[in-house]
């Protein structure tokens, strides 16, 4: 039989197993999204980034190292390179002090990463399905596909998503 004096305590084992499992599952979904934008921005340690920027804009890149667990220099590296491809956004961080202010980063939307990639899968896309157009009998080589063409059967569209849905994407009246 429990009793008054035993509430509080049970209160907070099942509050901190919730806690734990909500941590868990936290990670296994950034886990998941990781491995996921790995494909888009070609590695791992980029999209950590990205993933730790969305997660806190306005960055040093000491701090993404910090929150990501990669060296300095290699969040450095990555982020330049990152700021090069207009993935992330730099400004300078304001300070009253003197001395050098570093430059705080932030990701761009998912939507608009998603959209930098849209044409380059599509060219891929369109060649596949284009391949036995563009081979000639003797097995020749492609022509260039970043042109396109008239006869692309491929076309990919990206909308953002409406807020007015509700986030499981029911649309419950």
């Amino acid at each position: 039989m429990t009793t008054d004096d035993d509430a509080p305590e049970d209160r907070d084992e099942v509050r901190n197993r919730i806690e734990q499992e909500a941590d868990r599952a936290v990670e296994q979904f950034d886990e998941g999204l990781v491995d996921l934008l790995s494909w888009l921005l070609d590695t791992e340690t980029r999209s950590r980034i990205y993933v730790n920027l969305r997660k806190h804009p306005g960055s040093t890149s000491d701090e993404v190292a910090e929150g990501t667990g990669l060296y300095p220099s290699t969040v450095r590296e990555a982020l330049a390179a990152l700021h090069d491809e207009d993935i992330v956004t730099r400004e300078k961080r304001e300070s009253d002090g003197a001395g050098n202010n570093p430059y705080e980063y932030s990701a761009i939307a998912p939507s608009e990463l998603v959209n930098t990639v849209v044409g380059d899968v599509q060219s891929k896309l369109n060649t596949v399905f284009n391949l036995d157009d563009y081979l000639d009998s003797d097995g020749g080589p492609l022509p260039d596909t970043e042109s396109g063409g008239d006869s692309d059967p491929v076309t990919i569209s990206v909308e953002d998503a409406d807020p007015d849905d509700d986030e499981d994407g029911d649309d419950e009246a």
